[in-house]
């Protein structure tokens, strides 16, 4: 028997169990909860499209795949623009596995749906194009992404820092300056543009901001196990690119997480858990 089974044999004797009247009860006072939360999101995003806008002024230009490209042509026609902001610097051999992971939710299918929103979604890193569509093709993505390398954009949005800012532990992230492990960091960022060509930045998140993005995280909360994340410094330990997993049969344990030391150094060099434990 794995030491898998017998966790989960652990939980089930641990966990209550009753009748179906009783659960129904608990049931139907849980749904109050969720509802309140519905409200509430609802309202949230009500507020976020409320917030006031920024006009863009500075002149960006990333190299994609077509070539030269602005701000305003990632738009690809359309009104509303989201970024991925993908954690691989200039120097990294492979992206985030976290970032990794929530660009692994951006199928051909929500593509489709986002641009019959009028949305476009694209991935803009700091890493030279090669080394992006390398990586890419390694992945298997077929999304649209963006070297940033020559520009100040991912600076200007607050999720590339300077050696000397992590060094000191006054990194310029998420609305405030903190201590960070990394000279990139994660992010989502909202832009629109009208009639006339003006890009406006409305909106940008951080930190746990970017689970919009992760699908997989709502599944698994609504599992009995939830997300079973057991490093409260590092909760996405177990997290690969999708072409490092073991096989994963039913039964079989945990993927051994890494050490503090392992974690700083993969964070550094682009192959760690980023910083997704940040709020």
């Amino acid at each position: 028997m794995s030491i898998a089974i017998a966790k989960n044999e652990s939980i089930a004797a641990d966990h209550p169990v009753v009748v179906e009247d009783r659960w129904l009860s608990a049931r139907k006072s849980l749904l109050q909860h969720e509802k309140e939360l519905t409200r509430l999101r609802d309202q949230i995003a009500r507020e976020r499209r409320a917030l006031p806008w920024i006009q863009i002024k500075k002149n960006y230009v990333f190299d994609t795949p077509e070539g030269k490209r602005s701000l305003a042509d990632l738009f690809d026609g359309r009104h509303q623009l989201l970024v991925q902001h993908f954690m691989l610097g200039p120097d990294w051999e492979q992206g985030c596995p976290s970032c990794s992971f929530m660009a692994d939710h951006v199928s051909e299918g929500m593509q489709l749906h986002l641009a019959h929103r009028d949305t476009t979604l694209v991935a803009v890193s700091r890493a030279p194009l090669e080394q992006i569509e390398r990586f890419r093709r390694r992945m298997g993505w077929r999304f649209k992404w963006v070297s940033a390398f020559d520009t100040d954009f991912n600076q200007d949005f607050g999720v590339s820092f300077t050696p000397e800012q992590v060094e000191q532990g006054e990194v310029p992230y998420n609305y405030t300056v903190q201590a960070f492990p990394s000279e990139e960091a994660p992010g989502i960022s909202a832009f629109y543009k009208d009639d006339v060509g003006t890009v406006y930045h409305t909106y940008s998140t951080y930190g746990r901001g970017v689970e919009a993005m992760m699908g997989t995280y709502v599944l698994l909360d609504l599992t009995p196990k939830g997300r079973d994340e057991r490093n409260p410094n590092w909760p996405m330990d177990w997290v690969r690119h999708h072409d490092r997993y073991e096989q994963a049969p039913a039964a079989a344990s945990q993927p051994k997480a890494a050490s503090a030391s392992a974690a700083a150094k993969g964070a550094a060099a682009g192959a760690g858990g980023c910083c997704h434990a940040q709020d």
